[in-house]
């Protein structure tokens, strides 16, 4: 095992890097203390196994210890060109069986939660319950009108293919590494999502993450926009495990509509909203959706 490390506000983590059996490498991190409970948390789009709450109670006071990794063409771990949303599935089984876990609770958040329903559809008896937060769906015409500019300008290019909106990603990441950063290429976002990223603490931890995330360029970031944008490549009426999904009625980036779509395909699930809150309200509610989860564990 590596020696534990700290954060410069004291959050204990450890890192480390999986092979995988084609040969790609898995770029992983533990956040808490070794004692907490594991938790597989899968984050958004694009993110990195850094992406965290800038406040470090909401993870201390859950007592829980968050596995994470980077998914394919992000941060430290390799692409895979024309990937699914079910291939990154796999990759996370891979993971569990590295550390011996044979069945935990999961969550993902915004582009991370496709992936979570991708993980218990697949993979069924290593997922305990499930949580998805503000997850990112399949959208109708009407709903990327009311998207923020950046992503419904994302969703039209991913229209036309793979190079038309790589282009415009490439382009996007040198906003988001530079001084404008995500507040900036967001800042059509509602009022609430604005609040949230005008914290210094916010902007930080963003920051570092995004740099982390977008090291190896727009590739990867494309190719996991491809895959959300497509049908999806499994059924989530194959979720066994309990899911709760939380959701703000005011989110530009993933819409509440869209979600009621999948949530209506879902065996066991419950559908929690948010009232006059966007896509960042996860983080005002991190501590009560981690240890409701926790509660579902069985």
């Amino acid at each position: 095992m590596k020696a534990l490390q700290h954060t410069e506000d004291g959050v204990v983590y450890e890192d480390g890097v999986l092979g995988l059996p084609d040969g790609r490498e898995m770029a992983w991190r533990w956040w808490g203390e070794p004692g907490g409970k594991p938790l597989l948390r899968i984050q958004g789009t694009p993110s990195s196994r850094l992406q965290r709450n800038p406040d470090e109670r909401a993870l201390e006071e859950t007592g829980a210890r968050y596995l994470m990794a980077d998914r394919p063409g992000y941060g430290g771990s390799t692409r895979k060109p024309g990937r699914g949303i079910a291939d990154v599935a796999d990759d996370y089984a891979a993971l569990l069986d590295h550390f011996g876990l044979d069945r935990v609770p999961a969550m993902g958040t915004s582009g991370g939660g496709p992936h979570v329903l991708a993980l218990a559809a697949r993979h069924p008896d290593r997922v305990s319950a499930v949580t998805v937060v503000v997850g990112g769906t399949p959208l109708v015409e009407e709903e990327v009108a009311h998207l923020v500019g950046v992503n419904a300008r994302g969703y039209a290019l991913a229209e036309q293919g793979w190079r038309p909106l790589y282009g415009f990603l490439a382009e996007v990441r040198g906003r988001l590494l530079s001084d404008e950063g995500m507040q900036g290429v967001l800042s059509d976002a509602p009022a609430s999502d604005r609040k949230i990223m005008s914290d210094p603490a916010w902007q930080r931890m963003s920051r570092e993450n995004l740099v982390e995330t977008l090291r190896q360029g727009a590739e990867g970031w494309t190719d996991e926009s491809m895959a959300m944008h497509a049908g999806w490549d499994f059924d989530p009426a194959d979720v066994k495990a309990s899911v709760t999904w939380w959701h703000g009625d005011d989110d530009m980036n993933a819409p509440l509509s869209a979600a009621r779509r999948v949530v209506a395909q879902l065996r066991k699930v419950d559908l929690r909203i948010w009232h006059e809150e966007g896509h960042f309200a996860s983080l005002v509610h991190d501590q009560e959706i981690v240890e409701e989860l926790l509660n579902r564990t069985t």
